[in-house]
C-alpha cells in the first residue's frame, strides 16, 4: 500500500471553511477565497476538463497531489449537503457527471445506497460501518498507490486520531475568516511532525508535514 495523505488550505486563523455552510454556499461565507489560488492554475483546469490556466510556484505541489493515488476517502459532508435518507432523486455530488477523482471513493454515511458510477473512471461507494471499514476497501482498491482523504474536517481528525496519516500539506492562504470550521480542532493527540517542503506562492505558502 502508498501513504495515507490529504490536504487541505486554511485561512491564517486555521478554518478550512467559514460559516454558514449550505448548498448555496458550500464552503461557507468566504470559504470559497480559501482557492482562489488554485482554480486559475493549468494544474487544476486540466483535472476539470477546463484549457489553459498559469503555471507558477503552486503548480508541483497541485501536481504531486493529484497523482499517485488510487482510492479516496470523503465524508457525507464533503459529498454533499443533503442529510438524512437519500430520497427519490438523490443527490450526485458537487462536481457534475464527470467528478475529478477518476478513482474509487468511499463515502462515509450513516445512510447506504447503490453504488454511484460516473463518468472518467469515478465510483462513489456509500459506506455505513465506519472510517476503518471505509480505510480498508479504499486500501484493497489502491493496491500499492496512495489513498487520499479528501475531507471534510471531521474525517480528517479521525485519521488522524487513529494515527494512519503518513503526509499531509497545509495551504495557508492569508486570510481571516473568524469562525468555522478547523479541521486540527479537538484532536485527541497530535504525532510529532517532519517538516518535508515549504513553497512559497502568490496567495497561499504550502507545507508539507510527514508524521513521524
Amino acid at each position: 500500500m502508498g501513504k495515507i495523505r490529504f490536504s487541505v488550505s486554511l485561512s491564517l486563523d486555521g478554518y478550512m471553511a467559514g460559516p454558514d455552510q449550505s448548498e448555496v454556499n458550500p464552503l461557507g461565507i468566504r470559504g470559497m477565497e480559501l482557492h482562489t489560488w488554485l482554480f486559475d492554475l493549468e494544474a487544476w483546469r486540466a483535472t476539470h476538463g477546463e484549457p489553459g490556466g498559469r503555471i507558477d510556484a503552486s503548480t508541483p505541489v497541485v501536481e504531486e497531489l493529484e497523482k499517485g493515488f488510487g482510492a479516496v476517502v470523503m465524508g457525507r459532508n464533503m459529498f454533499g449537503p443533503i442529510r438524512g435518507e437519500w430520497g427519490e432523486a438523490p443527490w450526485r455530488g458537487w462536481w457534475g457527471d464527470s467528478p475529478p477523482y477518476h478513482a474509487p471513493v468511499f463515502v462515509l454515511t450513516h445512510h447506504g445506497r447503490e453504488t454511484l458510477q460516473m463518468e472518467g473512471g469515478t465510483t462513489f461507494h456509500f459506506v455505513t460501518d465506519g472510517a476503518e471499514a471505509a480505510l480498508g476497501r479504499a486500501s484493497a482498491a489502491a493496491g500499492d498507490d496512495d489513498i487520499l482523504i479528501a475531507g471534510g474536517a471531521s474525517v480528517i481528525r479521525q485519521y488522524l486520531d487513529a494515527g494512519v496519516i503518513d503526509e499531509f500539506w497545509l495551504s495557508i492562504v492569508p486570510l481571516l475568516l473568524g469562525s468555522g470550521v478547523r479541521p486540527l480542532d479537538g484532536l485527541s493527540t497530535l504525532p510529532g511532525l517532519e517538516v518535508m517542503d515549504v513553497v512559497a506562492a502568490p496567495d497561499v505558502t504550502h507545507l508539507k508535514y510527514a508524521i513521524r
